[in-house]
């Protein structure tokens, strides 16, 4: 009986452990994942997450699109490491006591406006943008707020971050095109007040719901115009090299296409290290199907 019994403990651990992951990438280095989705596509990496037995995670609702498109240079496109955001509506009143239509109370004002950003709705997640950062910001239905603008988005991207993947919450909408600040949003979900007495922050690096996708801090997020998906850490590196694998393959094609056809070699057909020599490089395994 005893016996028995271990045995069939024994089968189920066996199938218990063949059913997690073979292997948490978790520890692979930013540096390292940037290099490796440098140039993802979406499909690709779509691809590669079935591939990987993630069917239909991590891809956002089409209505997280890009604002803007840039099909010469490919500028719209990025693919980073996610630093997380969530903003919500405030409970509290709009303002407490004066009257704002009284100009002598413009001062009162001001210094509710300040306590209001530097208080209740900052920007704590600053700290925390790098080189390849992409914020991912989760402030749906906090009441109609532009929570990003064309001054701040800017003042992240001089500290390192490569786009915005929102819910809604923009505005300064054609100054953002103009500078070309990559973002992916719901446009009809854009936000027109400021923060004030409209918005509070909740969370900084803790896991976001944005397009329908859970993100956390340290996933890896690219965006093109085919929309955004979102790539667990723990499977990051399996999936990229997939995706790698995909990009190389579908260039060699098209490269023979573009010649047969006459066409001019464009960013979309720039020839790649192959794939070996490029896992070899980054420390990766050579084949991330036969590790």
């Amino acid at each position: 009986m005893k016996k028995a019994l271990f045995c069939l403990f024994s089968s189920f651990l066996t199938g218990f452990i063949s059913f997690l992951p073979a292997q948490d990438e978790s520890e692979v280095s930013d540096e390292i994942l940037l290099e490796l989705y440098d140039g993802a596509r979406v499909a690709d990496v779509v691809d590669g997450l079935a591939t990987a037995g993630y069917i239909g995670v991590g891809v956002m609702d089409p209505a997280i699109s890009p604002l803007w498109k840039d099909v010469k240079d490919m500028s719209h496109r990025f693919a980073g490491i996610a630093v997380t955001v969530r903003y919500g509506p405030t409970n509290r009143p709009w303002h407490p006591g004066a009257d704002l239509t009284k100009p002598e109370n413009y001062e009162v004002y001001r210094k509710w406006r300040g306590m209001w950003y530097s208080q209740l709705s900052p920007e704590p997640f600053r700290e925390y943008i790098k080189p390849g950062t992409v914020i991912v910001m989760d402030n749906k239905d906090d009441n109609d707020t532009g929570s990003t603008g064309s001054n701040n988005i800017m003042s992240w991207q001089e500290r390192g971050a490569v786009g915005l993947v929102t819910a809604g919450g923009i505005r300064d909408i054609d100054e953002i095109i103009l500078q070309r600040n990559p973002v992916y949003t719901n446009y009809y979900e854009r936000g027109r007040g400021e923060r004030i007495g409209r918005n509070e922050i909740i969370d900084v690096q803790r896991p976001v719901v944005v397009g329908g996708v859970l993100v956390e801090p340290g996933d890896v997020v690219v965006a093109d115009s085919d929309g955004v998906v979102v790539v667990p850490r723990r499977v990051a590196v399996r999936v990229g090299q997939i995706a790698y694998q995909e990009l190389v393959a579908d260039i060699a094609g098209r490269r023979r296409l573009y010649e047969r056809l006459g066409y001019e070699f464009d960013e979309t057909v720039r020839l790649r290290e192959e794939p070996e020599v490029f896992f070899k490089r980054l420390g990766l395994p050579p084949d991330p199907n036969n590790p």
